[in-house]
């Protein structure tokens, strides 16, 4: 059986660039610790071109963890935050699921290296929400409430701050924040 935190192709397809776009926001972050550490840029790169339909799914699944080694090359929280962003950001192809984790990763830097610009954060992730965006991320059960997967109670993006944003976001798809 499929999870519903999975997300049908196409709908991976269209959630992946948006996904991209908020892993993006903070991969400075990342760099300005590792400059030539280029695994989290590719990462996104190819979430990129997997939305465009130039990457297939299964090779797209296999290439997914490398942003995430990344994070094990730097020391600040904020420069692991970014590089994880951008690892859920690559996990797309995986789990529509991880769209809403490349978000709150993304989010979980900007809190590290200024918690003055959370808000605005969030607010610019809503706001750049396609609406076919929004129509396949309401598609994923409300994070805490599935029985398996990254949204499961124990699941690593139920959890925490990025547990908590990530159910900001999932309100946020309904109501513009």
């Amino acid at each position: 059986m499929i999870s519903p935190q999975s997300l049908s192709e196409q709908e991976r397809r269209i959630v992946a660039a948006w996904a991209a776009d908020c892993a993006e926001r903070v991969l400075p972050l990342f760099e300005a610790e590792a400059p030539s550490d280029e695994r989290p840029r590719d990462a996104i790169a190819r979430a990129r071109a997997y939305s465009r339909g130039e990457l297939d799914t299964a090779d797209q699944i296999r290439r997914r963890f490398i942003a995430g080694r990344a994070a094990a090359s730097v020391t600040s929280a904020a420069a692991v935050a970014a590089a994880r962003s951008a690892a859920q950001a690559s996990g797309v192809g995986h789990m529509g699921a991880h769209a809403l984790g490349a978000a709150a990763y993304a989010v979980r830097a900007v809190s590290i290296s200024d918690p003055t610009r959370v808000d605005a954060e969030l607010d610019w992730q809503l706001e750049h929400m396609s609406a076919e965006v929004r129509d396949a991320l309401r598609l994923l059960p409300p994070v805490g409430e599935d029985s398996a997967g990254p949204f499961a109670a124990g699941g690593l993006l139920a959890r925490g701050v990025l547990g908590s944003t990530i159910r900001m976001l999932q309100s946020g798809l309904s109501t513009g924040r």
